[in-house]
């Protein structure tokens, strides 16, 4: 920039980085002043780039923890600098979307079992038949479609703040700064001034945007692809004078390739059965908007063929999606009836104890990143996994050992001197916290994680461990170590440990299992601990060497896999007497894994909040006798759609 320029630095302290929502409230904010505002990403050398740019800014893969440098010139560029300071500093305004069962009531059923009619819309926008005009003419009809595109998504944004909330609208709000984006505008113009037809210009426009979102090391944010995609085809419509979209059946299962936000938004949840997505994913806008409304939906059906207008339906929780069912889905519907029931039942039993049919108890504690997530865990027994790197994700400055203290105190509070678990700094890979900043990792996944950072930087974790025994002086505290590998990095865990605090405080001390190595040494990693817990998560990720949040090999990373059982029976087994063995990944939130998990003698299982409830029914039905027989079985199996057929039938 020119002389004169002043700049600052901010840190990126929102979950999933400057993606396309939290970079649309920058863009916006930008616009607002009279100067130049650049950024440059100094963790990866990125920039600089222009902020008034949604695609600039969103595919500067500025992601949590990151640094980024803010330039600004103009007669306002003091003004918008502090501006840009005070944005970030409210983490870019960047509002998560409400959980399903916040909202479920509102809309659909919140189910994950579903019925229907297929509606299959798997065709892209037919441009065949389009004529173009010489350039004048082709300018015109871009600008009127972007237009037209433009106040469509206006409409839907309204309808989603009313009937979700206002994080959906704000999806809407990232796609609109798109169409006003002078980045891809530019491109656009330039593409028909070289004789380019107003479709081919804005495919090749918003074609190589998606491209350069799909190329961005984040999964969640290659994952906003998909709404550049869904933008482009909404200003091709335009162009050819389609629908803006098609209404399924009453009743009917909508099959797409993917689904975006517009679609999502624009479902009537009250008539639609349920939607499949192709795609694998969790986390794509049109999924996050579709399960905030309460739609039923499964991802990753994959490219099985699905006649338009024939009977589908699946179970999500099985992770079935079947076509032309032979009992004409009547199987699903009662199943559906049951789940609704089972609900119902869950919650008004929640704070009944997890026993079995054959009289054993199962602990249920919840997973927590914030004091309410404790404070709406119904049922739970206690907290199995306190996530510390969120508790605090938010902060610029590492918290005080007073500050520390203070949450962990809220959070014992909340379940009312229940045990709780408190995993210390688990850092690294997609994890990390804007007051530790790391050096960039060619692959951070297999990088300095968990334990392994505070070997060179201890003092971090020392406070935290100090604010843990505090606590643990007056309700029961566990602490636990992550991403452990070896019996050295336990002893220096515990030597740490042993420098704040002593054994009358009554702190027990686990560690996390999470990487295959620490399943297959887990007599001589255990030794001297009280319990272990195992992360499903990074352990099935790990084992199967396929990244959760990548499409192209989510399928694979499949808690359920016998491989990755047949480690949880070896930390079951080869644990030293004494040692109690716990799981906290994802798993232990699927009703029928929580049973099979319990047949593999798992005895304590810390799920997601909502879930608690639900694991608990499905265990007070269960006989861990029959659970067990079953859980030696799924060891044998060959594929993990096989194992989620005997959990199943549990």
């Amino acid at each position: 920039m020119a002389a004169g320029d002043t700049f600052l630095e901010v840190a990126v302290g929102n979950e999933h980085g400057l993606h396309a929502r939290p970079a649309a409230k920058l863009v916006a904010l930008v616009h607002g002043f009279d100067a130049a505002v650049t950024l440059t990403n100094l963790n990866t050398g990125r920039g600089p780039v222009e902020a008034g740019s949604l695609s600039m800014v969103a595919t500067l893969n500025a992601q949590q923890g990151h640094r980024l440098k803010v330039g600004a010139s103009g007669p306002q560029a003091a003004e918008a600098l502090e501006a840009v300071r005070q944005l970030a500093a409210r983490d870019f305004d960047d509002q998560p979307a409400a959980p399903v069962a916040a909202v479920a009531g509102k809309s659909g059923s919140g189910l994950d079992v579903a019925v229907g009619p297929a509606a299959v819309l798997d065709a892209e926008v037919e441009l065949s038949g389009y004529q173009a005009g010489d350039v004048d003419a082709e300018r015109a009809r871009a600008k009127a479609a972007r237009q037209a595109a433009e106040e469509q998504l206006v409409r839907l944004r309204d309808r989603a703040v009313v009937e979700v909330g206002p994080a959906e609208g704000a999806i809407f709000d990232a796609q609109i700064a798109l169409l006003d984006d002078a980045v891809q505008l530019d491109a656009v113009f330039q593409a028909i001034r070289k004789g380019d037809s107003a479709p081919a210009a804005w495919q090749r426009a918003l074609g190589a945007l998606a491209a350069a979102f799909e190329a961005l090391d984040d999964p969640y944010q290659r994952e906003r692809a998909q709404d550049v995609r869904s933008v482009r085809d909404r200003v091709l419509r335009a162009l050819i004078g389609a629908e803006e979209t098609v209404e399924p059946a009453a009743g009917a299962v909508l099959v797409v390739p993917e689904l975006d936000a517009a679609t999502a938004a624009g479902l009537d949840a009250g008539r639609i059965a349920g939607v499949a997505v192709r795609a694998a994913g969790t986390t794509g806008h049109g999924v996050i908007v579709a399960r905030s409304r309460g739609i039923p939906l499964i991802t990753g059906i994959g490219d099985v063929t699905v006649p338009d207008g024939v009977l589908v339906g699946f179970d999500a929780r099985a992770g079935s999606f079947v076509v032309d069912p032979p009992d004409g889905g009547q199987s699903l519907r009662t199943a559906a009836r049951d789940r609704a029931a089972e609900r119902e039942t869950a919650l008004a039993e929640a704070d009944r104890p997890a026993v079995t049919v054959d009289g054993q108890t199962v602990a249920v504690f919840a997973n927590v990143g914030s004091v309410q997530d404790a404070v709406d865990a119904r049922g739970a027994d206690g907290s199995g996994l306190v996530r510390t790197e969120v508790l605090f994700g938010d902060r610029r400055q590492a918290p005080s050992v007073e500050e520390q203290v203070e949450v962990f105190r809220a959070v014992a509070a909340a379940f009312g001197g229940k045990p709780i678990t408190i995993r210390t700094w688990d850092i690294g890979g997609d994890k990390p916290l804007p007051f530790l900043p790391q050096d960039a990792e060619a692959n951070p996944f297999l990088g300095e994680r968990g334990i392994r950072v505070f070997r060179r930087r201890p003092e971090p974790l020392r406070d935290q461990l100090r604010a843990i025994c505090q606590v643990a002086a007056e309700t029961p505290v566990q602490v636990m170590f992550p991403m452990v590998t070896t019996a050295e990095e336990v002893a220096w865990a515990l030597e740490e440990l042993g420098k704040v605090g002593t054994s009358s405080w009554g702190v027990k001390v686990g560690i996390m299992i999470e990487v295959p190595a620490a399943a297959l040494r887990i007599s001589s990693l255990a030794d001297g601990l009280d319990f272990v817990s195992i992360g499903t998560n990074d352990l099935t990720q790990y084992t199967t060497a396929a990244d959760r949040g990548n499409s192209a090999v989510a399928g694979l990373a499949d808690g359920l896999d016998p491989a990755v059982l047949q480690l949880i029976d070896r930390v079951v087994r080869g644990v030293p007497d004494g040692v109690e063995v716990a799981v906290c990944g994802d798993l232990a939130s699927d009703p029928d894994a929580a049973v099979l998990l319990a047949g593999l003698g798992i005895h304590e299982l810390s799920a997601v909040g909502p879930q608690v409830p639900l694991i608990k029914a499905r265990l007070r039905r269960a006989d861990l006798s029959v659970a067990s027989v079953k859980a030696a079985e799924a060891l044998k199996q060959r594929s993990a759609s096989e194992v989620r057929k005997l959990a199943h039938e549990l």
